[in-house]
């Protein structure tokens, strides 16, 4: 208990590490939202693409 209550009073007191954290961690939030984005783009492209080949074809030649 006593460590964190000295963890708490560390990162009060020093603004500009606390700062620099947040700036950080904001950095690498929006550069892993983009890797989420991209990730879920390919796996919806790919099971739109499988559904597609799935599905029956209509009209006069259908064989």
């Amino acid at each position: 208990m006593r460590t964190f209550i000295h963890i708490r009073k560390f990162a009060l007191s020093h603004n500009e590490l606390s700062t620099r954290l947040k700036q950080i961690d904001q950095k690498f939030d929006k550069q892993f939202d983009d890797i989420f984005e991209a990730i879920n783009y390919l796996l919806k492209k790919d099971s739109f693409e499988k559904q597609m080949k799935e599905r029956g074809k209509i009209g006069y030649n259908n064989q």
